[in-house]
């Protein structure tokens, strides 16, 4: 078992109880059932209340079966779908409305994101408050330096939960404390952006240097990742472009101004260490959820990606899914055959019995016969097997399936530790080069296509390589996209980069064809936050 922060590990505990009855209250103290007064008599009590927010924000981040920002981003993208599948999976419509971007402002699982990811602000604000008035000289082993490094800390994982509410609803309050107005207005995404960006710019040169010993906390290249995201999507947030700016910062972290787990971040070796189950100090990670299943805080994200229990059998785990999420078609096409990522990050084609030729046999559509994952999304079973298909004819073995995390077997000493990983260098590369193209009119030059290469001759045998590196006239700004989509697929970003190129309404993939609607680019606001607050907006479109 990897050496998990021990403070974060104990509020992960401590979070699992106050989960489920505090988080939702955007007015109520989130130590409710802890005395406030006689709690921060400790460096270690004040870590475990700086954490707090941190452990929350996995439930609306992580993919681990919650209706947040990942389901949002990535549901109605162009990568993954959650299909009817015959008798499971309609669901209400849901996924369906969000494939097809027919949503409205009364789903409930926008409701749950709004609460999820507003509460998670909450917490922040509360522990600031608390930790930035305590008296230090009462407070055991606690120097008034490391207090002021803590709520740097806070308030810069704060400004990464407004960069991700400013990405689902560009319009929305700036909110700093707790109930402070009770109803906070609504502010221009500009004015939101501007916020986010003083946060950042204020307290992150004050964050620790990113290394082994604060994995799980918010650190210094951490920081830097969040302003190089901020600035890649600043022509679209703030209408103004950074790209200057995003290349500065984004040298910051390669050259390891940051820090970084070993020192200077590099890039992982191969395609899978980073996403293994020992890959807690992976010298390519910026920032990650510190997950261990032995201390009670497992990434667990069988619910969306796993089908159901005959998955124990073909990997030889303890858990199975809900058959939910899976590869859109168009998605798995674009991968070449030569492509390592489109073998090591799927399950695709028969699967069997782990370390055996023996099938594994489905139990719906196919009930005792061998389950084959297709690359459609058909009721093949029926005798279709030209159509297109569409999100309500899915079957239990439609579609490629999420391989890219892989928590290893039941006798695997390091089983199911995988950390989620956040930010990573490859981003950093991928946002460098990205920028110096915008710069040059959507051109390559040598040091971008480099950039790009480094990272996607990872994914090749050297006996294909030559045939599949990018040169200055193949690595253009449509292809840059689908290399970010090959690269980052599974990983939560796929609609922000889509906005980012104007692809998210215009474009078409498999049956879903575009509204040409650009106030689709956000998402309504819940019509139950409307009636509690009266001074927020509607966002356009939706009113």
């Amino acid at each position: 078992m990897k050496k998990i922060n021990k403070v974060l590990s104990a509020v992960a505990v401590l979070g699992a109880g106050l989960f489920f009855h505090s988080c939702t209250d955007l007015t109520e103290n989130v130590y409710s059932s802890i005395n406030e007064n006689s709690f921060y008599n400790n460096k270690r009590e004040v870590m475990q209340a700086a954490l707090r927010p941190f452990t929350h924000m996995q439930a609306w981040l992580a993919p681990t079966g919650q209706s947040g920002y990942y389901y949002h981003s990535e549901l109605s993208a162009d990568q993954l779908a959650w299909p009817q599948k015959g008798r499971h999976g309609y669901d209400s419509g849901d996924h369906i409305r969000q494939h097809y971007h027919t949503w409205t402002s009364n789903e409930s699982r926008l409701r749950n994101v709004w609460t999820l990811m507003w509460g998670g602000v909450g917490y922040v604000n509360n522990a600031i408050a608390d930790i930035e008035s305590l008296d230090v000289t009462k407070v055991q082993g606690l120097t008034e330096e490391e207090r002021d490094v803590i709520v740097s800390q806070l308030k810069v994982l704060r400004a990464f939960h407004y960069i991700k509410i400013m990405d689902l609803w560009g319009n929305v309050p700036i909110a700093t404390k707790v109930a402070d107005p009770i109803n906070p207005e609504t502010q221009s995404r500009s004015e939101v952006f501007d916020f986010i960006h003083q946060e950042l710019v204020d307290n992150v040169e004050n964050l620790p240097l990113t290394s082994a010993s604060n994995i799980g906390q918010v650190s210094r290249a951490a920081g830097y990742a969040m302003l190089s995201e901020l600035y890649l999507n600043a022509q679209k947030w703030k209408g103004q472009a950074m790209w200057d700016e995003c290349i500065a910062v984004s040298d910051k972290i390669i050259n390891g101004q940051g820090g970084g787990i070993g020192g200077t971040p590099k890039l992982s070796p191969d395609i899978n260490s980073l996403f293994s189950n020992t890959n807690s100090a992976n010298p390519e990670s910026l920032f990650q959820f510190q997950f261990s299943r032995e201390a009670g805080f497992t990434f667990d994200w069988a619910g969306f990606f796993f089908g159901y229990d005959y998955m124990k059998e073909v990997l030889k785990v303890g858990y199975g899914g809900w058959n939910a999420l899976v590869v859109i078609p168009s998605a798995f096409d674009a991968y070449g055959e030569e492509d390592l990522r489109k073998k090591d990050w799927f399950l695709f084609g028969p699967q069997y019995k782990y370390g055996t030729t023996t099938p594994v046999l489905g139990t719906e559509e196919y009930s005792g016969k061998p389950l084959v994952f297709v690359n459609s999304i058909r009721r093949e079973s029926e005798g279709d097997r030209t159509s297109q298909g569409s999100m309500t004819e899915g079957e239990e073995n439609s579609g490629a399936r999420f391989h890219k995390y892989k928590s290893g077997t039941l006798d695997d000493p390091n089983y199911w530790e995988n950390d989620y990983i956040i930010y990573r260098l490859t981003e950093i590369y991928f946002n460098k080069a990205e920028a110096i193209m915008r710069k040059n009119n959507g051109s390559a030059n040598a040091e971008a296509v480099s950039l790009i290469n480094e990272s996607r001759k990872r994914a090749f045998a050297d006996d294909d390589w030559t045939a599949n590196q990018y040169t200055t006239a193949t690595l253009t700004l449509d292809e840059l996209l689908k290399e970010r989509g090959r690269e980052f697929i599974f990983e939560g970003k796929r609609r922000t980069d889509l906005i980012r190129f104007g692809k998210y309404t215009t474009a078409s993939w498999w049956d879903h064809t575009p509204s040409n609607d650009p106030n689709r680019e956000l998402f309504p606001v819940p019509n139950n936050q409307l009636s509690i607050n009266p001074n927020l907006k509607q966002n356009p479109g939706y009113e």
